[in-house]
């Protein structure tokens, strides 16, 4: 048995369509269901649907053998243990910090030198301490794990650091997005263990989604 693990929303929106190409189809409709294991068309292949930081628990321990998961959950958590096996092209976004408007211009007249340390809310809290350091900036990060752009409006933080998509969110809240950490797209993930034992069957499964990849991007 073949254990793909999805990841919840809009990446598993856009993931079906490229396993449908791949030829793997779920047996019933997962945006209708409560499951969290579905059969598949293919008798020995199985999907799971959890959220992106599970997907890669699951691989991890070999619980799923390959998974779908945004580069942001393997810049936040690491690789290890998992084969970063190449881009979908899919769910893309970027990772910014972002921060109140009459912040950004304070910023822009250079009237926030002297400040000494700020605070920042993120859920991406590995991510905000590496890029703050490489800015030399003295951060002291605040764990949210959702609900971001309160953060300032509320006096929390100065900033916080969130994956922005169109951006309406922030501007609907005041905030503007500031710097650009990072691109951010899915990626297909594989436990290492899984790739040496079933390797025939994972590479079949592989190439099929790297198909439809392709035909996708054409």
């Amino acid at each position: 048995m073949i254990t793909i693990a999805l990841t919840k929303g809009r990446i598993l929106k856009d993931t079906l369509p490229l396993l449908s190409a791949a030829g793997i189809e779920p047996e019933e409709d997962i945006a209708s269901s409560r499951k969290l294991v579905f059969a598949t068309n293919q008798a020995d292949v199985r999907l799971l649907v959890l959220r992106g930081v599970d997907v890669l628990t699951y691989i991890r321990h070999g619980t799923a053998d390959m998974g779908v998961v945004g580069k942001d959950m393997l810049m936040e958590d690491g690789a290890s243990q998992l084969y970063e096996l190449f881009d979908l092209g899919i769910a893309r976004c970027r990772l910014m910090t972002a921060y109140k408007k009459e912040r950004a211009q304070l910023v822009k007249q250079s009237k926030l030198a002297s400040q000494s340390r700020i605070k920042v809310a993120t859920k991406y809290v590995n991510i905000a301490q590496r890029y703050y350091a490489e800015q030399g900036v003295q951060a002291d990060i605040i764990k949210l794990y959702g609900g971001m752009e309160l953060a300032p409006i509320m006096g929390l933080a100065d900033e916080i650091v969130d994956i922005v998509d169109t951006g309406k969110t922030l501007l609907a809240n005041g905030l503007e997005p500031a710097n650009f950490i990072a691109d951010i797209s899915s990626r297909l993930v594989a436990n290492k263990a899984s790739m040496k034992v079933k390797h025939a069957e994972l590479k079949h499964l592989t190439d099929a989604i790297a198909a439809a990849v392709s035909q996708q991007s054409a």
